[in-house]
């Protein structure tokens, strides 16, 4: 904490405004361990609460900073200011009004979540696409580090594909259940995001793109995991493609259909699936199911039984 009042107070100073560190570290230690205030908040929070009493502009104290340092995701740190260059990995349901958009994002030295504030007021990022985000804080939440784009940073579209690495882990266990939001749904065409009866947050109503998606819950018999299957493995798993959804949803005049569908043929059932873990979700790159034993187990058991 006193490391991030030093900075502000060193900000301040560039402006010609001396502010004791002691009383910036006072009001940041009352909003971060009294209040609770997540570290970036009560950082914007003090720092607009001097602006106000010197009578700065925002604009004044947020441009001609020393620019923020380029760096891999592997190496971010809680409360740095960093620029990021990265592929938008993937872009999450979100129903917060003052988010704009949320996800995750790669580079060659792994994956990271990011978060783009509505008060940014930047343009909206695309699935699959590159991009360099700059000026954008590391906050920690729960253990994770991940990133936060708000009205001092800004985003740059990149025209070249990024190598994105990440550690696999494989989950094992039981189908329990397939969440709502999974089947046949439309996404914005603009912004990829999966649409909420028929409207996209930051683009309206749209006239949405198909898709396919199931979000899994699987059981292992001691721990539960919330995975996510896009459309490929989707369809691979169901044997259910696009267009044949689209089809079935027609015929009954319901797109619940192609979910429960989905429910019939997948919960209850085995699988092996392998990803990358990213908060709650297993965002699954393969899976494959599992036999209801292995021959090498059962052997096993008869002979147990047999000493029995």
């Amino acid at each position: 904490m006193k490391q991030l009042a030093q900075e502000i107070s060193a900000r301040f100073s560039e402006l010609g405004v001396e502010i004791p560190i002691g009383e910036i570290e006072e009001r940041l230690d009352k909003m971060i361990n009294k209040f609770k205030v997540p570290r970036e908040e009560a950082r914007r929070s003090v720092v607009n609460y001097f602006l106000k009493s010197y009578n700065i502009k925002r604009n004044e104290f947020y441009t001609g900073q020393s620019e923020s340092p380029l760096i891999n995701i592997s190496d971010v740190d809680d409360g740095k200011w960093a620029n990021i260059r990265g592929k938008i990995v993937q872009l999450w349901d979100n129903t917060h009004e003052s988010i704009s958009q949320v996800g995750l994002i790669g580079d060659e030295t792994g994956t990271i979540k990011f978060t783009i504030w509505e008060s940014a007021g930047v343009s909206p990022v695309e699935e699959g696409k590159s991009y360099l985000l700059k000026n954008v804080v590391v906050n920690e939440w729960n253990g994770k580090f991940q990133l936060n784009v708000n009205k001092s940073s800004s985003i740059e579209s990149l025209d070249e594909e990024i190598e994105v690495g990440n550690s696999t882990v494989e989950f094992r266990g039981a189908m329990v259940d397939i969440q709502s939001g999974s089947g046949l749904i439309k996404r914005c065409p603009e912004c990829n995001r999966a649409l909420t009866k028929g409207a996209c947050m930051e683009h309206g109503k749209v006239d949405g793109v198909y898709d396919l998606r199931i979000k899994a819950v699987m059981d292992d018999g001691s721990s539960i995991q919330d995975a996510i299957l896009k459309r490929d493995l989707v369809e691979e798993i169901t044997g259910m493609t696009l267009e044949s959804a689209i089809s079935l949803a027609a015929d009954a005049l319901d797109q619940g259909v192609v979910l429960e569908k989905m429910k019939d043929s997948l919960v209850g059932r085995y699988y092996s699936v392998k990803g990358s873990r990213v908060d709650r979700y297993l965002i699954v790159e393969s899976i494959s199911p599992i036999f209801a034993y292995d021959p090498s187990e059962l052997d096993e058991l008869i002979a147990a039984a047999e000493v029995i």
